[in-house]
């Protein structure tokens, strides 16, 4: 149960960051926003650890993972607030979708983990398309947009590297030490950069929702959030990790639309669209096939219903994203109670085994 709780957690924390990330850096330097939201992570994080009596180990494993961790938390944050500058919050979160492909890429370059299949295959072209399509749209912004997405993807890439690393090194962590740990090895490189940035100057005056999401953000997002994400790590596959991203971009486009005034175009609700439906012939396609052949070898009838099951959520599926392009807005709220459904069934087919 702990489990689940925490996956549904990391769901809302990450849909709501790219919002809170963009009203952050309202009024402020994206060094500073950034800067201060991780050193109000590691004081956070620091007085969990003083409070129940923890010390950080400092064995070679653990500094590796450490500086792993970092990697993440002060490459790829940057990234990703450097590149949020350029486009509307619910993009970053859309191209965090991606994720999962390139976690199953490093899981196999270095955690061995070859389970390439002709649904895979299929899900990255449909990945790509999606990729393809936001990509054009950036262009019909302007040029900032584009480097906006590029910013953004690197930190995908920076991210679900050291996911799968840090599973690598298998340091035997929990996942409060490894956030902490990785929070003090990035916060002086975050300090040297603001001091070059932004020449260690405060901003005269900073917003109140700049104010709010930075506190959230550090309070929140890093310092709750970066220790259910590794605790995941600790106890799920990489891969059943990087399916997070499948709900999270819904929610982060519906409330860049409802809080933030952000356009939905009808290039970025199909190329949305077919980035989830690559994840959703990721992570379900297989699973369906191995119970499909389960219950083949029992009886037919349990293969019919399985097909049956199958093809029911395939017609939902496929009519319900019809319905979203044409309707393009107001069909938002039905994508995300779909996107709330599928989400709600694989905790049911994957986490079920882990409790």
């Amino acid at each position: 149960m702990k489990v689940v709780l925490a996956y549904i957690s990391i769901i809302i924390l990450w849909a709501t960051t790219p919002l809170a990330i963009q009203w952050s850096a309202h009024g402020v330097s994206f060094v500073f926003a950034v800067a201060s939201r991780m050193t109000i992570g590691v004081v956070c994080m620091l007085v969990y650890l003083l409070i129940r009596g923890q010390r950080l180990p400092w064995h070679r494993k653990a500094k590796l993972t450490y500086f792993v961790i970092a990697i993440q938390i002060y490459a790829a944050m940057l990234s990703v607030y450097w590149g949020a500058q350029f486009i509307p919050s619910g993009w970053v979160s859309v191209l965090f979708g991606l994720s999962p492909f390139i976690t199953a890429f490093f899981s196999a370059l270095w955690l061995k983990e070859r389970s390439v299949t002709v649904a895979k295959i299929v899900a990255y072209f449909l990945g790509l398309g999606g990729l393809s399509i936001i990509f054009s749209s950036a262009l019909q912004l302007n040029v900032q947009a584009v480097f906006g997405i590029c910013g953004v993807l690197t930190a995908v890439i920076l991210q679900t590297a050291s996911a799968v690393w840090v599973k690598r090194i298998y340091a035997q962590l929990s996942a409060e030490i490894q956030v902490t740990g990785g929070l003090m090895f990035a916060f002086p490189a975050y300090l040297v950069t603001w001091l070059v940035v932004d020449q260690g100057q405060w901003p005269q005056q900073i917003p109140l929702s700049s104010l709010l999401s930075i506190v959230y953000l550090g309070v929140v997002a890093t310092t709750i959030g970066f220790v259910l994400y590794y605790y995941l790590l600790i106890h799920l596959p990489t891969t059943t990790v990087g399916f997070i991203p499948m709900i999270s971009p819904v929610i982060a486009l519906y409330l860049g639309y409802a809080f933030n005034n952000e356009a939905l175009s009808t290039e970025l609700v199909i190329g949305t669209v077919l980035i989830l439906s690559a994840l959703l012939v990721h992570q379900f396609y297989d699973t369906f096939s191995e119970r499909n052949k389960n219950i083949k070898q029992k009886s037919n009838v349990g293969k019919s219903k399985v097909n049956s099951r199958v093809n029911r959520l395939t017609f939902i599926y496929l009519g319900v994203i019809s319905f979203a392009i044409q309707q393009k807005i107001s069909s938002w709220n039905i994508v995300l109670l779909l996107a709330v459904l599928l989400v709600l069934r694989l905790l049911r087919l994957k986490v079920n085994n882990v409790n």
